[in-house]
């Protein structure tokens, strides 16, 4: 199996300022057609370091993809920093000039400024990818039968170029081995019990098939990979041993396909032909944007509302004032009302509720931060379950809280 090196370069990535979505994704696609990422490095644009790093991925990979520090200028320093270590010239690629004239031309722009021109100045050497996103096109750059391809650093001029001509390209240089994933997903065990379960399956699996355990919120994803030269054969062997793990695991298994939870359920509530709705208060908006980022949910979610305010848990979900005076805010019995509120509201087959305290500061009514309730109704049926998680963030613990009631939802539906 090939293997690469990714490099990130910037100082706003190493400053905390910006977070690297780039490797994250060209990681994927790599592993997608059998590529194994063997390191990532995120550097300062300085040639040296470059030149360092470059000489460093070489002896790791036979594949480095750099993203980031090229700019407009003639003294942009990636290009040189290319140029010195492959021991060539930046020279004016009047390809690539034409391209950057017709790009500029259809966004209304008649006039090729001089900082523009400058991205057509290129490493004599290189193969070029155009950019039909931006104005850096990608480089590439070969070393003793190793490839380095250089790309701007934006998100979406990176992606297109990755899928749409990097991909290919490699494909067709190397020959790949099929690459075949499968995630298990378990739910209500913990990760060193879960592994302890499964030993004796997991060391008997084939050579050609490796194990990863993955955890998120209280689920944890056992992504199973296989290589080899036939995807068919990988495909039959991956499902006779995710066969073998069923009876070891049993109902604590909830998906044995996908990946995201908002997946999982959306493909269940399908199935069953249920519609949800959501009503929030310390997850903010956060299981709904959970569901609705899975294609198709618009044929089971209803709709949804952050009822923050506890007067608006009144006015619009029809809670109880006495209720809230009773129990406080942040109570199972308030959880309760919300749910069976918001379900009439949406009029749903199903609702979900929160209301806790996110932090950092304690809520309204006193409680700790990282209290909280959540209520999943199920037509007449209703179940409130209690969390408290003082040592995550407020990100975290919303994420956190979204996941297990989607975990906790999948497997109640499971169930019935």
């Amino acid at each position: 199996m090939q293997k690469a090196v990714l490099i990130t370069i910037g100082d706003e990535i190493l400053s905390g300022n910006t977070i690297d979505t780039n490797s994250n994704f060209v990681a994927i696609e790599l592993k997608n057609i059998g590529i194994q990422v063997a390191r990532i490095f995120t550097i300062s644009d300085e040639a040296e370091i470059i030149k360092d790093t470059l000489k460093t991925a070489f002896e790791i990979g036979e594949v480095v993809i750099m993203t980031g520090g090229l700019g407009p200028t003639r003294d942009d320093k990636t290009k040189k920093a290319l140029a010195e270590f492959f021991h060539d010239e930046i020279v004016l690629n009047e390809v690539t000039l034409e391209h950057l004239k017709n790009y500029l031309e259809k966004r209304g722009r008649s006039e090729l400024l001089e900082r523009n021109k400058e991205q057509a100045y290129l490493p004599s050497k290189s193969l070029i990818f155009q950019n039909y996103y931006g104005t850096a096109p990608c480089m590439m750059m070969e070393w003793e039968g190793k490839l380095c391809f250089s790309l701007p650093g934006v998100p979406y001029e990176v992606k297109p170029l990755i899928k749409e001509q990097i991909i290919p390209y490699l494909k067709d240089k190397f020959r790949l081995d099929y690459i075949h994933t499968r995630i298990v997903s378990v739910v209500g065990i913990p990760e060193s019990i879960l592994a302890d379960m499964i030993e004796d399956w997991e060391l008997a699996l084939p050579e050609h098939i490796s194990l990863s355990y993955l955890p998120i919120g209280n689920r944890v994803k056992l992504r199973l990979t296989a290589t080899g030269e036939d995807e068919n054969v990988l495909k039959d062997q991956m499902e006779g041993e995710i066969q073998k793990l069923l009876p070891i695991v049993g109902d604590q298994i909830i998906a044995t396909s996908e990946d995201k939870i908002e997946k999982i359920l959306g493909e269940l509530l399908g199935e069953k032909k249920l519609t949800i709705s959501t009503a929030e208060s310390c997850t903010g908006g956060e299981l709904a944007k959970m569901i609705t980022s899975h294609s198709g949910s618009s044929k089971y979610f209803m709709g949804g509302i952050v009822a923050y305010a506890t007067e608006k848990k009144v006015e619009i979900l029809k809670v109880s004032q006495a209720t809230v005076d009773q129990y406080t805010v942040v109570s199972e019995e308030v959880a309760r009302e919300m749910a069976k509120g918001c379900q009439q509201l949406f009029d749903t087959d199903i609702s979900l509720s929160t209301t806790g305290v996110a932090g950092p500061g304690k809520g309204e009514d006193g409680k700790a931060v990282g209290t909280v309730f959540y209520t999943i109704r199920i037509n007449e049926q209703e179940e409130t379950f209690k969390l408290y998680l003082p040592h995550l963030e407020r990100l975290d613990f919303m994420n956190f809280v979204s996941q297990k009631i989607l975990q906790d939802l999948i497997s109640l539906l499971i169930k019935n």
